[in-house]
């Protein structure tokens, strides 16, 4: 059996475990988990001097809301049971962050490396096309968002798209987000799924009755990490855990070798490195490891797999010597190994809602893109101003004055970018507790994943019935 495979097979086990737990009917539970709408297209698309048929796809999970949403993938690994995967996940990450989104997903089945941008955009548009005739597409109806080989170039690309056919209406905009910020889209989108995964592991280490498990103190400055995967979300993960919260990071991972070194790893020195050199293989102050995946091996406090699906599994789930794992990718471990990571005492903070970050910057994008103005516009000025009289009272009423810097710390209003990480922030510790609410509720469930689940799916149920579909 193939990766995609094992992991649309684990996305299913995952289900029927935590449902087991729920008194949710049979009924509503099999409309739960079941893909509502699945489109595969094969379109051709000249490239070079000849044409190539390429495989794509769109699937709605579930639409209990709408719209759906979910992000597209480049990838030659894409096939139908991978996108019905994501696709579920989604469902599930939107309803555990309380985004009023049905899940969808999105697979293209090419390697990006392999074509010049010109190609890729004819690819990309052409894709889009193929949604809007099949209504795959609209901001009342799907909205896709970047993930695994995509950025925010096809994303304004996608946008052009439907303009074109859609010119209009006014609300086109919101057809998709993770865009460009001069282009519709939002501050803080690019990090938003790396910093999610950061405030979700801080959670963890703030939360005493979790720590006992694993016997790790309070709080993450100092806690070691290994990080397997340097894309969008790995290398972000990794700046924000080291410049906000002092985590020493002492491994990473790519395609082409692990380095580790037990002093310590400057994250910007690494990403920099490898843009200039094209590898990590070298960096200064590290040793290179005799196999690439010796990285779940590594002994530390927080290990973050950040690349694709179903890398930790039966056959190296023993490996692991990480107090937390962190699943910031999708379905990074497949539920045999995930049983034997539990066992061996480790806690692992699930996908659905570690990298939760990336959909809810999305869900304020396409909020701003509805809304037609950016955040902070309306009130920053006056909130500022507000804080500029406070002050200037406080100095009045004492006699005492305030250094320019402090003035300027303390009657700064909030920019786009200062709000989406407020919201992104209070979004991942209410929804954390709202995950250890349900775990405690549950004396039977013994792991984050089982009482994400759960939670879940109780949110996704209430939402049907409340639609009438079940009585």
């Amino acid at each position: 059996m193939s990766n995609q495979g094992k992991f649309f097979e684990s996305v299913q086990r995952n289900f029927e475990r935590a449902a087991a737990h729920t008194d949710i009917h049979p009924g509503l539970l099999h409309q739960i988990k079941v893909c509502n709408a699945v489109y595969q297209v094969n379109f051709p698309v000249r490239i070079g001097d000849s044409y190539q048929v390429i495989e794509a796809y769109r699937v709605q999970h579930s639409h209990h809301r709408l719209p759906t949403k979910g992000g597209i993938r480049f990838s030659e690994m894409v096939d139908q049971e991978e996108v019905m995967a994501l696709a579920a996940l989604m469902t599930y990450k939107c309803a555990i962050v309380d985004v009023p989104f049905g899940g969808a997903k999105g697979g293209v089945k090419i390697n990006p490396r392999s074509f010049s941008t010109e190609e890729l955009e004819r690819i990309t548009r052409r894709y889009t096309v193929e949604l809007i005739r099949k209504n795959f597409i609209g901001p009342s109806l799907d909205v896709p968002a970047p993930d695994y080989g995509t950025g925010e170039r096809e994303m304004a690309w996608i946008l052009d798209t439907y303009q074109t056919f859609k010119g209009g209406e006014i609300d086109a905009a919101g057809c998709v987000t993770g865009k460009p910020v001069r282009q519709n889209g939002i501050s803080g989108r690019r990090e938003a799924t790396g910093r999610g995964v950061y405030y979700a592991i801080r959670e963890v280490f703030n939360d005493e009755s979790q720590l006992k498990k694993i016997g790790a103190t309070k709080g993450v400055a100092g806690k070691t990490m290994v990080i397997q995967g340097m894309g969008n979300v790995g290398s972000n993960t990794g700046l924000v855990a080291q410049q906000e919260g002092d985590v020493k990071i002492i491994g990473l991972s790519e395609f082409e070798g692990t380095v580790y070194s037990e002093n310590g790893i400057d994250m910007q020195a690494a990403l920099d490195y490898r843009a200039a050199n094209g590898t990590i293989l070298g960096l200064p102050g590290t040793v290179t490891l005799n196999d690439r995946g010796d990285w779940v091996a590594i002994e530390c406090d927080i290990l973050v797999p950040a690349a694709l699906e179903s890398v930790i599994t039966i056959d190296n789930a023993h490996r692991v010597r990480a107090k937390v794992v962190a699943e910031a990718a999708n379905g990074p471990i497949s539920a045999e190994g995930a049983e034997i990571i539990t066992k061996n005492g480790s806690i692992i903070i699930p996908d659905m809602y570690c990298n939760a970050g990336g959909v809810t910057v999305s869900y304020f994008e396409w909020l701003k893109n509805l809304s037609h103005i950016r955040f902070g516009r309306m009130d920053k000025r006056f909130n500022q101003n507000t804080y500029e009289n406070l002050v200037s009272t406080f100095e009045n009423m004492t006699g005492k004055s305030i250094t320019d810097r402090e003035r300027q710390i303390i009657t700064k209003g909030a920019d786009e970018i200062d709000l989406v990480r407020s919201g992104l922030e209070e979004t991942m510790i209410s929804s954390y507790h709202q995950i250890m609410d349900t775990y405690h509720s549950y004396p039977k469930v013994d792991n984050l994943r089982d009482a994400a689940f759960i939670c879940a799916l109780n949110k996704v149920a209430s939402d049907y019935m409340t639609l009438g579909v079940f009585p």
